[in-house]
């Protein structure tokens, strides 16, 4: 099973949330928080696999709660829940060490995709995230032309690799895909990072779709 923590502010977001991911039996909530200080005490005691944090909410918002699971319970991924008017923060979740991001107006089949990839391991952004934050919040991620100059410097096979990461799949689903050890597919993920100058999964996921590597780039 993988246990969800969800935290929104809105009872109906989440209970819009809940029902789509109690869709999937492999996903049980195992607590629910309406604001970011509730949700790190929910955290340190359910332990969630996945926290699920809505970028803005009160007394502590996404961001923090976002930096104060990481540190308290390291084994969790963290999910954010944003709108199009969030870029900013989007921006600065980043740095929260958040794995994954989808729209709270998006596809719900982003929610269960998203839940199940950071859970593994991946880097998730639902497509319409991706194309908004390589528009505006790209930081040091050069666009279009200058990605794919980028990513011709990698060999063949991590531009497979970096392809697969940004699509949202976990190393070891990589390595299936792939006909690979899970620990080359490490191996070509650290290599992919060190060798883009990027800090981590989700810096690598956001030069693979301005590369045009996902086969969503927008």
């Amino acid at each position: 099973m993988i246990r969800v923590l969800l935290a929104d502010d809105e009872p109906m977001i989440r209970a819009g949330c809940r029902a789509i991911l109690t869709q999937d039996a492999a996903v049980e909530i195992v607590a629910e928080a309406g604001n970011g200080r509730e949700a790190v005490g929910l955290a340190r005691l359910h332990r969630p696999d996945v926290a699920l944090l809505d970028i803005r909410m009160p007394v502590l918002d996404g961001l923090g709660a976002a930096a104060e699971i990481r540190r308290a319970v390291p084994s969790a991924a963290v999910m954010m829940l944003t709108t199009f008017s969030e870029d900013d923060l989007v921006a600065r979740a980043l740095g929260e060490g958040a794995s994954g991001f989808v729209l709270k107006t998006g596809d719900p089949r982003d929610l269960i995709t998203g839940v199940r990839a950071v859970a593994e391991g991946g880097a998730y952004l639902s497509p319409a995230v991706a194309r908004r934050m390589i528009t505006r919040v790209g930081g040091d991620l050069t666009r279009g032309a200058a990605a794919r100059r980028r990513v011709s410097a990698l060999t063949a096979r991590e531009r497979e690799v970096l392809g697969l990461l940004g699509a949202g799949l976990s190393n070891a689903e990589i390595a299936a895909r792939l006909h690979l050890v899970e620990g080359t597919v490490k191996a070509h993920v650290s290599a992919i990072l060190d060798r883009l100058g990027v800090r981590n999964r989700v810096q690598a996921a956001l030069l693979a779709y301005q590369a045009g590597l996902t086969g969503d780039d927008g």
